[in-house]
């Protein structure tokens, strides 16, 4: 009789046979684990004693373990031969393919306690983990490992850098932290405002030259920028702010009724006929256009044109640079009440309660494609999208149209008096009334979303972003609402109205507004600049008034 006895171990696996074998087969089993089978089959027919001196993996030799977890062992005491008996199973084991080894190693785990499977999941961890991005630099990938971090944002970028030196390096090399600075001026408008008032504009958007500081002047930036913006948004929330003031005063003028700005520009309508343009730094006067013959009571500008409506019943067209009236358009037959314009199309609508829609393929090429009528009053406000003209009128109605077939879509209804303005964006359309209240409606199916109580007469402007929403009055006043708080119907009445700011002494006509500042014109015939970011602290909370007065000849 001859007998083998066969241990293997390997990495802890703790798992231990004794095999007896006589003749040509198996003739004794002897399990060193309750519930173990171990089989040798040799199919080929040779002598037993050939199969203890020469065990080898050949294609007629299969090593089989049938699977089952284990229950309960025994050990049995060791004889001094699992060293070689070890070593043998390992020369067994690396002559096999990839595909038999994972499945002899399945076979063993499956028969393993769960102690074992723990203790085989502790080696194995660390053998999984791999650091990629310090393994990708040192095969010339440095690119792929940069691409990687730049998508993280800074807190974790933060992280990152502490990992270690090498992650360090990638950080610093790959101007990680430039990178995530010019992501948040492309993509929000508060980070892209303050680049360019703060001058540190000219440091983004740059290849590597020796003007470009390095990557740490960019990790100290970033903290300073998310100051600023938690200061900025501290003086909205608590009305602090920088106000400049234009004095519009002239022989006939009783009100500012429409304005627009830019960085470098103010252009005003004014009572008295006239479009003034004024400098927004020094709030000079730079140049007056002349010729309709009522009030200006609309205006809009782009980089070439400016088109204004007025109670002359006309709508001009001015070139910008020089104020040159490039076309009139005659049409309504009473005052032309608001006017939109925007990828060759534009709308404007009067006291004559139509709407006419245009088609501008030039500044002087402007041709009627479309009068709406459905109102039964004068329609004092339109705007308009690729998917809806939205108009409203005194007749206490919005009516929604569509933009590419000029069809009557629906009628908003829900004001109890005339309504005096509207913004439409996306899906909201935020309107203000004659019954003191502000309207939040959901475009697509008419509902109204949310109503804002708090001016005391007629809500005559308002204009709205992501984040809050400005309207005048002709209270005299200017409220600042937070517009996501509006639109949370769980959100309390008494916590949407964040400030009211008081400084007109006339009715409020029109305001615009950016993530800095809020510019408005009034009855009172000034122009007001509310700056919020550029606030300097004093005892009243904020900056004195700077004021520009121009007396005409």
């Amino acid at each position: 009789m001859t007998s083998l006895n066969l241990r293997a171990a390997d990495a802890g696996l703790g798992f231990h046979f004794h095999s007896e074998f006589r003749g040509a087969g198996i003739v004794n089993m002897e399990p060193e684990m309750e519930d173990y089978t171990v089989e040798l089959m040799n199919t080929s027919g040779m002598e037993s004693q050939n199969l203890v001196d020469d065990l080898s993996p050949k294609k007629n030799t299969v090593i089989n373990l049938s699977k089952g977890p284990v229950v309960g062992s025994r050990k049995r005491p060791s004889e001094g031969n699992y060293e070689k008996e070890k070593e043998h199973c390992i020369g067994l084991f690396d002559q096999w393919s990839e595909a038999e080894q994972v499945e002899f190693v399945e076979r063993l785990i499956s028969r393993m306690c769960h102690y074992q499977h723990g203790h085989i999941n502790s080696y194995l961890k660390p053998m999984l983990q791999r650091d990629f991005i310090t393994a990708l630099p040192a095969q010339g990938l440095d690119h792929i490992a940069e691409n990687i971090l730049s998508f993280l944002d800074a807190r974790s970028l933060c992280s990152a850098e502490l990992v270690c030196k090498e992650w360090q390096r990638v950080i610093s090399e790959g101007m990680l932290w430039k990178k995530l600075i010019e992501r948040m001026v492309r993509t929000d408008p508060l980070w892209k405002g303050l680049s360019e008032r703060h001058q540190w504009e000219k440091y983004l958007f740059k290849n590597r030259t020796a003007e470009v500081p390095p990557n740490s002047y960019y990790h100290s930036l970033y903290p300073k920028i998310i100051q600023d913006i938690e200061t900025i948004e501290a003086n909205w929330r608590c009305g602090r702010h920088n106000l400049q003031r234009i004095q519009c005063r002239s022989e006939n003028s009783k009100g500012v009724y429409c304005l627009q700005y830019d960085d470098d520009k103010i252009i005003s309508g004014l009572r008295d006929n006239s479009i003034k343009i004024w400098d927004k730094q020094s709030l000079e006067c730079l140049k007056i256009l002349t010729g309709h013959t009522g009030s200006v009571l609309c205006l809009q500008y782009d980089e070439r044109v400016i088109v204004t409506g007025s109670s002359d019943s006309t709508v001009r067209v001015w070139e910008v640079t020089s104020g040159e009236v490039l076309n009139t358009l005659i049409h309504h037959n009473e005052a032309v009440l608001h006017l939109r314009f925007a990828n060759g199309l534009m709308v404007t609508c009067s006291k004559d309660r139509s709407i006419a829609v245009w088609d501008m393929a030039s500044p002087t090429d402007i041709s009627l494609r479309r009068v709406l009528v459905g109102h039964r009053a004068a329609v004092n406000v339109v705007d308009f999208d690729d998917k809806y003209i939205v108009s409203a009128s005194g007749d206490r109605t919005i009516k929604v149209w569509n933009t590419s077939t000029c069809e009557f879509v629906r009628t908003l209804n829900g004001h109890k008096r005339g309504i005096a303005c509207l913004q439409y964006r996306d899906r909201l359309v935020v309107s203000g009334s004659s019954d003191n209240t502000i309207r939040l409606w959901d475009i697509e199916c008419g509902a109204c979303l949310r109503v804002l109580e708090g001016h005391e007469e007629l809500v005559r402007c308002i204009r709205f972003d992501n984040k809050r929403i400005v309207s005048g009055a002709y209270d005299g006043k200017i409220k600042v609402w937070d517009l996501q708080a509006a639109l949370d119907p769980r959100a309390p009445a008494s916590t949407l109205c964040l400030r009211t700011l008081v400084e007109h002494s006339g009715r409020v006509f029109r305001l615009q507004f950016d993530e800095f500042q809020i510019i408005s014109s009034s009855h009172d015939d000034t122009i007001l600049i509310w700056d919020f970011l550029n606030v300097s602290p004093n005892p009243e909370g904020r900056s004195p008034s700077r004021t520009y007065t121009y007396i005409s000849r």
